[in-house]
């Protein structure tokens, strides 16, 4: 047998009511709120009752010690656990959805048939290039910069389930205790004391029917003032913009009926706008100077390309004069002889020319012979100063 609830499950109950999320959704053709398991645990542990006080021990600990309590609010009937059911689509929905995809799928057969017969190897590579046109598209599709398709949310509904235990979980509690929340009770006294005042009018002292009666005529008169500024404004508005030609807009309390605060409605005191011609001028040249400025950046942006062109011309020409300095205080006797050889070779109008051995053996006693008389002509100022 199940005693009644004490004063702290009550409590404990009531706070998991209104701060634990809850949704609501259809059971045995009534509305009823429900909730998950392991988001009440975590609400319990989060509560004031988690807390050790003076001399007493918190009450919740850990989540088995939540879920030990959540046991017994649940067999003293504060909630029951309940069952997901998804709804299935009806049998004639899904026969027709079953015949469009056997018919969609009988009309690509008979295009794909067709195709093959008269495609060549051309019509494959095509197929092959928009194959990779759509593999591209979909990873595009799946950066995490694009927005995502909407999921389509299956419904269910619920029904009792036959083990009544609390378990930590995604399992799902139907709440049962319906308490009525605090804000809902003083809304509904009140109402109800006023309604009752009301019907006594007849019975108050003189004075406070007096009070009343001035109070409700001042209320009148500052409702019946707020229309006429209403439509003062209007006419205000529309006798300067007849004897302006339409130039001038002036509005005297502009925020009056608007959707603002009580305050924010009377400020500001008024505005004032000219479209004229010299507002068409000034709109023209702010866009003008807007596109010349435009302008100039790019023209900067330009003159910046060729500097640097002219930088990287200027470094490739300083290296080539370095080189070729290089080079010619690096020449020989042998490099110039290459040369000549050459420029006979390019001479006859051929790049490569077949040389006999009798040529080769002309050629390096003809080099002997240089080579010697550089040497005696070097000796021969020796000897002479000597």
């Amino acid at each position: 047998e199940v005693g009644e609830p004490f004063k702290e499950e009550k409590a404990v109950a009531k706070y998991l009511r209104f701060n634990c999320p809850t949704k609501s959704t259809n059971m045995m053709g009534h509305r009823v709120d429900y909730f998950i398991a392991s988001k009440a645990v975590d609400c319990l542990l989060d509560s004031k009752w988690a807390k050790a006080k003076k001399g007493e021990e918190a009450l919740f600990t850990t989540r088995e010690s939540v879920v030990d309590y959540c046991n017994r609010l649940l067999k003293k009937q504060f909630f029951h656990r309940a069952l997901k059911v998804m709804k299935m689509k009806p049998d004639k929905d899904i026969k027709k959805e079953k015949e469009k995809g056997k018919a969609e799928s009988g009309k690509e057969e008979e295009k794909k048939s067709k195709k093959e017969s008269g495609k060549d190897e051309k019509t494959k590579k095509e197929k092959e290039k928009k194959k990779d046109g759509e593999k591209e598209e979909c990873k595009k599709d799946e950066t995490p910069g694009t927005p995502k398709k909407k999921e389509t949310k299956r419904k269910f509904k619920l029904k009792p389930h036959e083990d009544q235990i609390f378990l930590d979980g995604n399992e799902v509690y139907v709440w049962i205790y319906d308490p009525v929340h605090f804000k809902t009770f003083a809304m509904g006294l009140v109402l109800v004391i006023a309604v009752i005042a009301a019907t006594l009018f007849p019975l108050w002292p003189a004075e406070m029917r007096v009070g009343v009666y001035y109070l409700s005529v001042g209320a009148g008169c500052f409702v019946a003032s707020i229309l006429l500024l209403a439509v003062a404004r209007c006419i205000l508005f529309l006798i300067i913009w007849l004897i302006t030609g339409g130039r001038h807009h002036f509005w005297f309390l502009p925020n009056l009926t608007a959707d603002v605060g009580f305050i924010d409605s009377f400020r500001p005191l008024y505005t004032h706008e000219y479209k004229g011609p010299k507002a068409d001028s000034k709109k023209e040249e702010k866009s003008e100077s807007k596109k010349q400025q435009k302008c100039d950046s790019e023209e900067k942006s330009d003159s910046e390309k060729k500097e640097e062109d002219d930088g990287k011309t200027e470094a490739t020409r300083n290296s080539g004069t370095d080189g070729s300095g290089g080079e010619r205080h690096s020449d020989t006797d042998s490099d110039r002889r290459e040369d000549d050889r050459s420029q006979h070779s390019s001479g006859n109008g051929n790049d490569f020319e077949m040389i006999t051995k009798e040529e080769l053996e002309q050629q390096t006693d003809e080099e002997d012979c240089e080579e010697e008389e550089e040497e005696d002509t070097e000796s021969r100022p020796s000897h002479e100063k000597s």
